[in-house]
């Protein structure tokens, strides 16, 4: 398994991050298990969850089941880089009007305690916000983050949908205290999604932060479901489906062409983007775990990479020479 720095930390995580959304709903909890192992065995050492996965008063079921995975030994706590967010609304009582979503210095205490106890852990190597709060500053939350990295609870700090502007400010906030700031950004970015192209991953890589895309199949539709007479598991759009099928169409034979499966073509398309650090593989089952495998091996030449462009055509460059000549 390839490995890439987080951002500008020392942290090596593999090129691939396991998605872990759908345990707990979609995945049951021994499978679950097995899917983790085989990550670990086949050298994935980045595992993503979220505390609001496993959803509505499900909420934190999938952080339960990486902690009872954790307690099984066998190293795994130890060879794993885990990451977890946190913004929405767990649904606690107590928390009154503070149960919304959104960040604070409040929530990211209480929501940090809760994850810590779910995932049976005393640390969390990357803790993320799961969006953006434009309504708190940057002293409040970065002086929170800062008491608990002294406290020795995560060791740095990420972001997920941020906008290009909001890496900025968070970095240069963070700069202005003498911390590292940001490390990584995850964001939707995928081959039906390139807008990210315009702004967020030039910035991205200017200021130092890993990206990590998010539904790099766009719920199923990069994974050749159109010609096996299905939309994906989540996709669920066939207004989508019916817009993108000739882009799809001549994406499969390509992928033909080439003699690998969609899906896989998909990610390493990803990979090979220097602003990327790991796509998120949101499997559900073993087998499409291990089809998944393929993709860091998989080197694609500039040929190839020319011919997705003209199938699936981005913004035309990044900000400003996209849209100023």
């Amino acid at each position: 398994m390839k490995v890439a720095y987080m951002g500008r930390s020392g942290m090596k995580v593999s090129q691939l991050c396991l998605g872990t959304m759908n345990f707990g709903v979609d995945t049951e909890e021994q499978e679950a298990f097995r899917i983790m192992d085989a990550a670990l065995d086949a050298g994935i050492n980045f595992f993503d969850t979220a505390n609001v996965y496993g959803w509505g008063e499900n909420a934190g079921r999938t952080e339960e089941i990486i902690g009872r995975w954790f307690k099984l030994g066998g190293g795994r706590r130890e060879r794993t880089v885990l990451a977890t967010k946190f913004y929405g609304d767990m649904s606690d009582k107590h928390d009154g009007p503070n149960r919304d979503s959104g960040l604070s210095a409040y929530k990211l205490r209480r929501h940090l305690e809760g994850s810590l106890q779910r995932l049976q852990t005393d640390h969390i190597e990357l803790y993320q916000m799961h969006h953006v709060d434009r309504n708190v500053s940057w002293d409040e939350l970065w002086g929170a983050f800062q008491t608990a990295a002294n406290q020795g609870k995560i060791g740095y700090v990420g972001s997920s949908n941020f906008a290009g502007w909001d890496l900025a400010v968070a970095q240069g906030e963070a700069k202005a205290r003498g911390i590292l700031g940001l490390v990584s950004e995850q964001h939707k970015y995928n081959l039906l999604c390139r807008l990210p192209e315009l702004e967020v991953l030039p910035a991205a890589q200017g200021l130092g932060i890993g990206v990590i895309p998010w539904s790099p199949l766009d719920g199923g539709l990069l994974a050749g479901n159109i010609r096996r007479g299905g939309a994906g598991k989540r996709s669920g759009d066939v207004s989508r489906l019916e817009k993108h099928a000739a882009q799809l169409e001549a994406y499969g034979a390509l992928c033909d062409e080439l003699g690998e499966r969609e899906d896989v073509v998909s990610l390493a398309w990803l990979i090979a983007n220097p602003a990327v650090t790991a796509p998120i593989i949101g499997v559900r089952t073993l087998e499409q775990f291990e089809r998944s495998l393929r993709a860091v091996e998989l080197e694609l030449d500039s040929a190839t990479l020319a011919r997705i462009d003209e199938i699936f055509p981005g913004p035309g460059g990044d900000a400003p020479r996209a849209y100023s000549w």
